[in-house]
């Protein structure tokens, strides 16, 4: 196995495309500008799919589940079994994302990278196990070389499954108890800033619990305050979920498939993929602000600019696919409003 391929080059916008698409935009019966975020999301999927005819009727969702050494410092307010449990309530149903995606018709894949309490086979769950977790951070790095390789190649597997089943739009989702920790360290890590501007409630913890959590990863930050880049970073204080999200987002630009990010943990795996491979910071989209303490932070260095804000911290995708149906809409307004040509309308 080998981490050549994360240098492998970017699928191009259709700059030409981009730009027919927003000439059109100015074309339809409205005010320039009127319809805002909905005008430029659909420029850019345009762009993106390289079509006239934007869409996201074909959606697939890849959660990905495992668990995070780091837990064993008690800095979730939830045990390290519900993971486990969890992979098997996305499988039957239950959780919102199974919800959401039923709903919007999309495909969900449900992959286990390594849990305490390995549910076994399920039908529904794909068995991409690596480890039953993590190592703790706090005491060296969270994975090995081949550990890593393993979880980046599982996201660039989910993606190349997406682009066969015909996807327009891929969205990742994470679960595991204490991977807001994890995501928390890699982000200060990656914008060498205190845990204290990152870290929040995660599961649910209060001022004190908050307060511990930090103090967990300033011991993590000075473990591993050589590492420098984002691919050692990711090794040392990374989650295999998290891993497997960067691989997704870099084999989803270098095959051709827009991404749309959602919450705290999918941000921070996203600025570790623009870290390791910037080319591909133009297919991400970004589905919402969430409530979360320090997601603000990461979408402001991404530049980013969230299309709803719900006050949402659930993860698991969750918050991408609740963005979804805006995407629809934006399409079906940018290929089916009547141009003022078309209509008879007179355009000042």
């Amino acid at each position: 196995m080998s981490l050549d391929w994360l240098s492998a080059p970017c699928v191009q916008p259709d700059a030409a495309l981009a730009e027919s698409a927003r000439a059109h935009q100015l074309q339809l019966t409205k005010p320039p500008g009127s319809l805002g975020a909905l005008e430029a999301v659909a420029v850019q999927l345009a762009s993106l799919q390289r079509t006239s005819e934007p869409g996201a009727d074909r959606v697939w969702i890849s959660v990905f589940a495992a668990d995070h050494g780091v837990a064993d410092e008690g800095v979730s307010a939830f045990p390290q079994v519900v993971t486990g449990e969890m992979v098997r309530n996305f499988a039957t149903g239950g959780a919102a994302i199974s919800v959401l995606a039923r709903s919007l018709g999309a495909t969900l894949d449900v992959v286990n990278l390594g849990t305490v309490n390995d549910p076994g086979d399920i039908s529904g769950v794909r068995r991409a196990i690596i480890a039953p977790s993590t190592a703790n951070f706090c005491n060296g790095p969270a994975m090995t070389t081949a550990q890593l390789e393993a979880a980046l190649s599982t996201g660039a597997e989910s993606v190349r499954m997406a682009k066969e089943s015909g996807a327009q739009l891929f969205i990742g989702g994470e679960m595991g108890i204490a991977n807001t920790t994890s995501a928390a360290a890699l982000a200060s890590a990656l914008l060498e800033e205190p845990p204290s501007c990152l870290a929040g409630a995660g599961t649910g913890l209060n001022a004190a619990g908050i307060q511990h959590k930090v103090k967990v990863l300033e011991r993590a930050l000075v473990a591993h305050e050589t590492a420098k880049q984002p691919l050692e970073q990711l090794r040392c204080l990374g989650g295999f979920e998290i891993a497997a999200l960067v691989g997704a987002y870099i084999a989803a630009a270098q095959t051709g498939i827009p991404v749309l990010v959602d919450g705290f943990i999918s941000t921070t795996a996203a600025l570790v993929a623009v870290g390791i491979q910037p080319q591909l910071r133009p297919w991400l989209l970004f589905a919402h602000r969430s409530k979360e303490h320090g997601h603000a932070r990461l979408l402001t260095a991404l530049n980013a600019e969230p299309l709803i804000d719900l006050g949402l911290r659930l993860g698991e995708a969750s918050g991408a696919a609740t963005a979804v149906p805006l995407l629809r809409l934006a399409c079906a307004l940018h290929n089916g409003m009547a141009t003022f040509e078309q209509a008879g309308v007179s355009n000042a």
